[in-house]
């Protein structure tokens, strides 16, 4: 949780939430995403501007997937910068941010349709049919 008391109360312009998290695996249960490694922001900052809450940062890590040839477990690597209100995330007067879930929703949102890792594909072929 990030604590914005200090943010309605004006003892600071900006919060820096910079570092490593670990989403738990309860969360990622019901989604395409096997397991998540190595989720660091940066860059990160929240500023209340008037009535609203800005967030800008960058949100790096891998996620474990099903390769959609394979179906093998592949590693896929993502980069999410993020600059928005934070409307959707908090509501008026709420005294702290989810991290884990605002982490969360932002990362199931880079998660491709379909991956793979395979780059010849010859070997994906049979009897009248190849990929």
């Amino acid at each position: 949780m990030i604590d914005l008391t200090i943010l309605y109360s004006g003892s600071t312009e900006e919060i820096s939430f910079d570092g490593d998290y670990v989403i738990p695996k309860e969360t990622i249960n019901d989604s395409r995403v096997i397991e998540l490694s190595n989720i660091s922001i940066s860059d990160s900052s929240i500023k209340k501007i008037e009535e609203d809450f800005d967030i800008k940062c960058n949100i790096e890590g891998k996620m474990k997937l099903n390769d959609s040839v394979t179906l093998e477990e592949v590693w896929y690597p993502f980069n999410i910068e993020i600059d928005e209100k934070l409307d959707e995330f908090i509501e008026k007067n709420q005294k702290s941010l989810d991290i884990i879930e605002f982490l969360w929703q932002n990362i199931v949102l880079e998660v491709p349709l379909r991956y793979t890792s395979v780059t010849n594909y010859d070997e994906y072929q049979g009897d009248g049919w190849k990929l």
